[in-house]
Parts: structure tokens; sequence; C-alpha cells
């Protein structure tokens, strides 16, 4: 497993999010039936955009991200990206935040996919980065803060081999296995079967630097091609595209990475979960560190970086209020099925407290069994220096 993969991810599903929001911000902005229409002003919009991406590409924060570290878990990463969307005066509730991480992961889990190579990765990660800088630049500071993350990504991965970045890429690849939501622009765009898994075309242009298949060349001991044999390659295949640019500006060349969310097209954030069955009924290993971290989290819910007179608004990515409260209903119907135990970080010294006792015997109990391995805190600062951001 590559332990540089967190940085890439943070940044992807973090520009993917930045879509989805701006998407349903600009949308709620222009609807012409909207009762709350009014709420979610223009300069709304630009505030969110500008704190989310401040907090994202804060100095000590990506300093902290870039460092070789193992890649967080699904319910972790979601964690510290309910975090970054809640780093302005937006809240979501936490269904419309369910559907929001699906919607980041299956379409970067789709870009991840497309890559005709490990490099492309990269590229991908470029588009994001462009884009996002595009939404913060008529503020300064933010631009900069872009553009210093984007300097530091290509002096940590530039140099990669291509063995290094197809590890990376087979990382990113575990991570999503799992994952097999069904989104409605993939569905109707006929690349996601109803299953919630993709359909990929044997069509298209071939890797940058590659031949189209179809031709075997046969060289004696000399090296001299004595033979030629043609076959069928079983795709429609054409010649790679120029290879897109990999400095700080530039075109990119491939279109993976950027923003495929409309305005006129709110459905396009619609999910729904594919059927699914659970491999074994196994505790997860990563319980203990989790439960450690949401008792941390319950603990610093309490302050947050708001001036006390100062009220949020609430942004609904379902189209109404009735279709959130179904969505809640269901996701809650779900986890009864499977016994899921659902712990809610409020604000509440009570719970904190018992939680942390909770995780404390944990720890007791692990520190009889292996007391010379050391604890491992995952997100532990990352969570800490969102806090004081």
């Amino acid at each position: 497993m590559s332990m540089r993969t967190l940085p890439l991810v943070f940044i992807n599903l973090g520009g993917e999010m930045l879509y989805i929001l701006d998407q349903r911000l600009r949308a709620h902005n222009t609807s012409e039936d909207n009762s709350e229409k009014g709420v979610w002003s223009e300069n709304d919009r630009k505030r969110v955009m500008n704190d989310i991406v401040g907090t994202m590409f804060s100095k000590a924060f990506m300093d902290e991200l870039l460092k070789p570290q193992q890649l967080y878990s699904h319910r972790t990463m979601k964690t510290v990206l309910t975090r970054l969307a809640h780093a302005s005066i937006m809240r979501l509730n936490p269904a419309s935040m369910d559907r929001l991480y699906e919607l980041m992961v299956m379409a970067f889990k789709y870009q991840v996919f497309l890559c005709l190579r490990p490099k492309d990765l990269l590229l991908i990660s470029y588009n994001h980065m462009d884009t996002i800088r595009e939404f913060v630049k008529d503020t300064p500071m933010a631009v900069n803060q872009v553009d210093e993350t984007h300097r530091k990504i290509i002096e940590a991965y530039s140099s990669l081999s291509e063995g290094e970045l197809q590890l990376l890429r087979q990382t990113l690849l575990t991570f999503f296995q799992d994952m097999h939501v069904r989104v409605s622009l993939f569905l109707k765009d006929q690349i996601q079967n109803p299953n919630g898994r993709f359909a990929l075309t044997t069509s298209g242009p071939v890797p940058h630097g590659t031949d189209v298949p179809g031709l075997i060349r046969i060289f004696d001991c000399r090296g001299r091609e004595v033979r030629r044999r043609e076959f069928l390659s079983g795709g429609s295949y054409t010649s790679s595209i120029r290879e897109g640019s990999f400095e700080l500006h530039g075109n990119r060349v491939i279109r993976l990475g950027m923003n495929m969310y409309t305005v006129d097209h709110p459905e396009e954030t619609h999910t729904s979960r594919a059927p699914s069955v659970k491999a074994d009924g196994s505790p997860n290993p990563l319980a203990k560190e989790e439960l450690n971290l949401l008792a941390r989290l319950m603990g610093s819910m309490k302050t947050e970086n708001k001036p006390k007179d100062e009220s949020g608004f609430r942004i609904n990515l379902f189209n109404t209020d009735k279709e959130e409260a179904e969505a809640g209903a269901s996701a809650s119907a779900e986890e009864s099925l499977y016994g899921v135990i659902n712990i809610q970080a409020m604000q509440d010294e009570q719970a904190a407290s018992e939680l942390a006792r909770i995780a404390g015997q944990f720890e007791e109990e692990e520190e009889e069994e292996k007391p010379e391995k050391p604890s491992n805190n995952k997100g532990e600062e990352l969570l800490a220096m969102m806090d004081g951001l």
C-alpha cells in the first residue's frame, strides 16, 4: 500500500465536494420556485467557497497531510470532509452529507478507472486544483494558498516512477472497491450499470507513448525485424493524444477531474445505494481507532470558528425536505437491518465522557496485550488543525 495516497485523495475528493456545493448553491439561488429563494445569495456562495478553500489549503494543514501515512478509512475520511464542509457558514445535515460523500467518492472512482496510465492521476489532481483556483480567483490569498499547495504536490509526486504511481493507483482502487453507489448522472449517460458498477468501453485513444494494439513484430537474435503479424484487438482504439502539462499552469489535455455538474441539472446529484451483502460479521479492526477519533471530536465540537452573533444557513442536497427526511429514515432502517450503532457527535458532555471512558477501556486492554506497540491516532492531527484554523 502506498503511503503517499492521502494528499491526492483529499484534494480530489475536496475538489468534487466544491463542485457539488457550488452547483447546489447556484441552483438554489436561481431557482424560480424555491420557497427559500434569497437565503443563498451570490455573496454567500463566494464566501462558502473562499472559507472552505482557505481551510482546505492552509499551509499547516497541507504540511501535515503531505507526511507519509496510511490512507484513512471511509468513516474517518468522511469525518474530516464533514468538518471541512462546515468550515464556513453553511451546514449540512447527516443525510445530505452522506449523499455528498457518495457523490464525491463515485466521481473520483470513475476518474481513477479511466486513467490510461498511472501518471494521469496527477493530471486529474491538477484539473481539480485548476478549477478550485477559478472558484476563488477574486480572493488573492486563497489563490496563493492553492498555488503553494500545487507546487508542493508537483515537488512531491513528479519524481515518482511508473511503478510507484501504479502502486498509488492500486491503493486508490482498493479504497474504492466496496463503493457501488448509483449516481443519476452516470446512469443517464449509461456509464454505470444498475448494480452500481461502471461500464468501461474498449475504445478510444491509447496511453501516451504506446502504439495502437493489433500488430505483433518478431525480431531475430540480432534485433532485426523479420516478420509481422496482425491480430484483432477486440476494441476500436486510436493513436494517443498529446501529453498534458504537469506544470503549475497549462493545458492538462484530459478532461478527467473537471467540473461535470451544471446548475441546469440538479438531478445529477441524486444517488441511490446498490444492493449489497456484507461479506462477514467480523468487527472492523479500525473500530477502536475511529471510536477514539469520535471521542475527540465530541470533545472539540463545543467551539466553532464562527462568531456567536452570526447564524449559518443550511443547504439541502435533496430537492425537498420531504425527500431528505425519507432518505434519513431509509438510512436508519438500513442501519437497523445490519445492526449498526449510530453515535452522534453532539455537544453533550455526558456522552463525550462516556465515550471517552469506553475508548479508554479499549486502550487499556490493548496495552495489556501489546505493551510495546505505540498507538496510532489516525486523523487526530488533521482534525486538531482544522479546529485551530
